[in-house]
């Protein structure tokens, strides 16, 4: 299987679920960063009510909320 190089999560501020998909990154030990979504029209209308979404852009895919663990560990490991 093919392991992420690199994981997009895009998020808002204040956002408790947001809190929990970082904590679910930080445990997967996959480079990841944040994309708060405000600042961007364009954003908003993609994942406005959908946040936190991960997006691999390797795969091109996308987990959106809600998720556990599980899930982005298989998500992570993922392959097309």
């Amino acid at each position: 299987m093919a392991r992420a190089q690199e994981v997009i999560m895009f998020s808002r501020a204040d956002c408790h679920f947001c809190e929990l998909a970082a904590q679910m990154l930080e445990e997967c030990d996959v480079p990841w960063y944040e994309v708060d979504i405000e600042p961007d029209l364009e954003l908003i209308r993609k994942h406005g009510a959908r946040v936190p979404v991960l997006y691999r852009a390797d795969i091109d895919r996308e987990l959106v909320w809600p998720f556990n663990s599980s899930t982005v560990d298989s998500f992570i490991e993922l392959e097309i």
